[in-house]
């Protein structure tokens, strides 16, 4: 018998690393998204199979070898959106991704405007830019390429102008666009209080990893979306603990406060 050589070893580590690296990206991304149910579902249907294949039950392996094609295609179209979610994020370069670089932002005009249109219940949507750029989402609205200031916000969303209804995009510590058009989140899971608003900022988040402060028009209250998911009703000092354990990656022990919308 032949002994194994240095290259067969070191061939064996490459490829546990990169499939445990492989395996755990995808883990990542899932987890992320509703997928997981799926992930779940899958696992039972092939537990239920290898049974029914060892016990022989000859009618359940005919009933599943029969609806398996169409339980896939059931599967791909119910999920399509995480599916989406998924894909888009491996686009984004997230698979094997496992740090980011952080966006250098002054937070500071930023959250002291959201709070001041809150008060007077002007609706808004500020999209921050994180790792990936939103220039193809920017390109729907107005490129103003300017330095962000507390009265160019509120000039853009305290007024009826035209770009009031649309999303202003911050990206390289710059405001660049404004009256963008985000895309609309299609979960049927969200609770009938979710306006336009509120669907735009979670659509965004879905595709992306933007993170996106969204101002009630109705109620006035301040709210953040990230990863398809959105946090209610934040003070500020908790919005600004948000955006800096996002952005910054430190993590601050200030208990966020959430409610409904």
């Amino acid at each position: 018998m032949q002994g194994i050589s240095i290259v067969d070893i070191i061939s064996s580590l490459i490829e546990v690393v990169l499939l445990s690296s492989l395996i755990y990206s995808l883990y990542r991304l899932i987890i992320q998204t509703r997928a997981v149910q799926l992930l779940r579902g899958a696992l039972y249907l092939g537990l239920f199979y290898v049974i029914a294949y060892f016990l022989r039950l000859q009618t359940f392996l005919w009933i599943m070898n029969l609806l398996a094609p169409s339980l896939v295609i059931a599967l791909a179209i119910i999920f399509q959106p995480e599916i989406r979610k998924m894909f888009s994020r491996v686009g984004q370069g997230e698979l094997f991704r496992f740090s980011k670089k952080r966006m250098q932002l002054d937070l500071t005009p930023v959250v002291a405007v959201a709070y001041r249109l809150a008060k007077k219940k002007r609706g808004a949507l500020i999209v921050l830019s994180n790792v990936n750029g939103q220039m193809t989402v920017a390109e729907t609205g107005v490129i103003l390429d300017a330095e962000i200031s507390e009265e160019l916000l509120l000039s853009i969303f305290m007024f009826d102008t035209v770009l009031h209804d649309g999303a202003v995009i911050i990206e390289n510590g710059r405001l660049l666009a404004a009256g963008c058009v985000l895309p609309l989140s299609d979960r049927r899971d969200l609770e009938k209080g979710f306006g336009t608003r509120h669907r735009a900022a979670l659509g965004i988040s879905e595709i992306s990893d933007a993170v996106v402060i969204v101002i009630s028009e109705e109620k006035g209250k301040v709210h953040l979306a990230y990863q398809g998911e959105i946090y209610f009703s934040l003070s500020q000092p908790n919005l600004k603990v948000r955006l800096r354990d996002i952005f910054q990656g430190e993590r601050y022990r200030i208990p966020l406060i959430e409610s409904s919308v």
